[in-house]
């Protein structure tokens, strides 16, 4: 019996051979991609902060600098702008290792409070409370806005420090937050934690956030 020509499409050997190049093109595309994005995602040191370079992860000193956000024509989303340096808690001198540490107590009790339960940060967590990804640059926590005459405080910094403290006596949001015992040193860390948070170019995410000064749809 005759035997009939194979189609290409139904070889074996040609879908083997296929896979083996698509198998290969894809592992050098994803060790490029990482070679290309894990130096961007690094956290940079406190002399490239010094030097002005370009970077979207600030070091941690980045809490002794003051912090805004701005719409990028040529990139098309909000960016972060570190500018000149200002007080955070009295103090603007805030050591690389002072700060890391600072920073480090303010992510582990976030993770101790279990806050991803209820709130967002860089894109994980819950949507029951506000994301809280650039909460730091909420213009209701600067001296414009409600919250420092709210607390009795005269910062952003020790505003949200005595919310976090005591957050059922301040009716701040419709959803109120629980008493989670957060301490003084706690409140503090966290709040250089989110300072930090909200330093960091997420490529202008969340997106039209309107409470941030300087977003698009900005009120």
């Amino acid at each position: 019996m005759e035997e009939r020509p194979t189609s290409v499409w139904g070889s074996t050997r040609f879908w083997r051979k296929s896979a083996g190049w698509v198998t290969g093109v894809s592992a050098l595309l994803l060790i490029w991609l990482s070679a290309d994005t894990v130096p961007q995602i690094s956290m940079r040191s406190a002399e490239d902060l010094d030097a002005g370079k370009p970077m979207r992860v600030p070091p941690p000193t980045v809490i002794n600098h003051k912090i805004t956000y701005e719409f990028d024509a040529r990139r098309g989303h909000e960016i972060p702008i570190i500018g000149e340096k200002e007080a955070f808690f009295g103090r603007n001198d805030y050591s690389e290792e002072e700060a890391n540490a600072l920073l480090t107590h303010g992510k582990l009790t976030v993770q101790a409070k279990n806050c991803m339960s209820c709130h967002t940060l860089l894109g994980n967590g819950g949507y029951y409370a506000p994301d809280l990804t650039k909460a730091w640059l909420d213009p209701a926590w600067s001296d414009q806005g409600p919250y420092m005459a709210m607390t009795g405080t005269t910062s952003r910094e020790e505003a949200m420090a005595k919310f976090l403290m005591k957050p059922s006596t301040y009716p701040t949001h419709a959803r109120r937050m629980p008493e989670l015992g957060i301490t003084e040193d706690e409140a503090k860390a966290v709040v250089a934690f989110l300072k930090h948070m909200a330093s960091i170019d997420t490529n202008g995410f969340p997106r039209n956030f309107a409470k941030i000064n300087g977003g698009v749809n900005a009120k």
